[in-house]
């Protein structure tokens, strides 16, 4: 069963606009995708239905206080989490990501040792040099391939010590598009007794998202990045959730997640992650039945089709990649900054960037915007990578296509930037 794009697209309102009478082609989104109708109805449902807070004794408040229920339990679905106690919601994973340096940085001495990888998005990459700053500890730096932009988890091995306490990992580079073997290295991290972070912002639009497997101790990604609103969802091991310490308003309440989401929260914002979970049930229960049988083990139903949803997005995503990146390579000159072997589609999501020698990339990205094509230039705040790659004033092109994009959208973007290469 492949998708079917009519429907699919018919669901984003902001896929039907025109400009000029030029079609949008929204192939920015890795930094943000457009979202489903049931997410625009659930969160004005909230304004109009629900806007108070929790906690009271009238219909309003008793509605948002269960609507808030609802939405971590709708988190930990996606998550395949234990409970959604383990669910925290905030602003972003960059504002989540801060909030936790905090409390995580009590746990560590001067001398204890961090490991973060060069893929990293910066949001998972300074909060966290700031603490081991604060704290005096040393930081390691996992490299990856120039040539392959793949991990060597040798290399891993021989940065761990009996010192190493944290690692904080990359699930998907935001700009490479590389998935990493997060379970693989969880292991390797939690038998030296370290605690693991890791950043599935890039992964979430794309792959299914099971906690349990990966073994890691926390776990964020942005809503935003996955057909929701601006909101940032963080799970985290319960017991550890339950122990750290937290800064919270001494009114609030002591178990989790009440500690970590102390102050009013954005409440149509989690109605928004409701209506995304819903809307990606929906693409798992109408295109997904193939993958059926790739759920978790004893995984609620809603999981199993969340899980169905996204192996049939991924299958479809494959397709796109092929076409960008045979495309792109068939350009003169033009070098794709990520895996390129098609084989291997499936250790890549569909983020592909490219720098070709003598192009400005911001002047690229501007042509494409003159053809209402949308996409992004320069690090992307992939800072680790840029420089790693030594690209940093420069940067990239980034073509960031998702399970709603066409080939016909993509092959518009290849004759442009064709269009560009030839001009110079």
């Amino acid at each position: 069963m492949t998708l079917d794009l009519t429907r699919i697209r018919a669901q984003f309102p902001a896929l039907a606009l025109a400009d000029d009478g030029r079609p949008r082609v929204y192939l920015d989104n890795p930094a943000g995708t457009q979202v489903p109708q049931p997410v625009i109805d659930r969160m004005v449902d909230c304004l109009v239905r629900t806007n108070a807070n929790m906690g009271g004794h009238f219909r309003t408040t008793i509605d948002a206080t269960e609507l808030v229920h609802q939405a971590h339990l709708a988190m930990a679905d996606l998550y395949h989490a234990n409970s959604e106690r383990e669910i925290v919601f905030g602003p972003n994973m960059t504002s989540l990501t801060f909030q936790m340096t905090r409390s995580l940085g009590t746990r560590f001495q001067p001398g204890d040792e961090m490991i973060v990888t060069a893929m990293e998005h910066d949001g998972n990459n300074t909060p966290w040099r700031l603490m081991a700053a604060e704290r005096g500890m040393v930081v390691k730096t996992l490299p990856f391939d120039p040539h392959t932009y793949e991990f060597d988890l040798a290399q891993l091995d021989a940065l761990i010590t009996e010192r190493t306490r944290f690692a904080a990992l990359n699930m998907a580079s935001n700009l490479l598009g590389t998935i990493n073997p997060i379970a693989e290295m969880c292991a390797r991290l939690r038998a030296a007794g370290a605690i693991t972070y890791v950043d599935a912002v890039q992964y979430a639009p794309h792959g299914a998202i099971d906690v349990q497997a990966l073994g890691c101790d926390f776990l964020v990604s942005s809503a935003y990045k996955w057909y929701g609103p601006h909101q940032g969802v963080l799970w985290g091991r319960e017991d550890l959730l339950q122990t750290l310490p937290v800064w919270k308003l001494e009114a609030a309440g002591n178990d989790s997640p009440n500690r970590w989401e102390t102050g009013t929260q954005s409440h149509e914002g989690q109605a928004g992650c409701i209506g995304a979970v819903e809307y990606l049930q929906w693409v798992g229960q109408e295109f997904g039945g193939e993958f059926r049988g790739a759920a978790p083990a004893g995984c609620s139903a809603r999981t199993a089709d969340l899980h169905s949803a996204m192996r049939a997005m991924a299958a479809y995503e494959e397709s796109l990649s092929e076409r960008l990146i045979t495309g792109l390579r068939a350009i003169d000159g033009v070098e794709i900054r990520g895996i390129t072997n098609l084989e291997r589609l499936s250790h890549r999501v569909p983020t592909v960037s490219f720098t070709r020698p003598g192009l400005d990339n911001t002047a690229v990205a501007r042509h494409l915007a003159d053809h209402n094509v949308y996409v992004w230039s320069g690090h992307n705040y992939a800072l680790p990578v840029v420089d790693a790659l030594g690209i940093r004033d420069t940067g990239v092109v980034r073509v960031g296509p998702t399970h709603y994009n066409t080939l016909e959208e993509i092959d518009t973007l290849l004759a442009l930037v064709a269009d560009v290469v030839a001009a110079h």
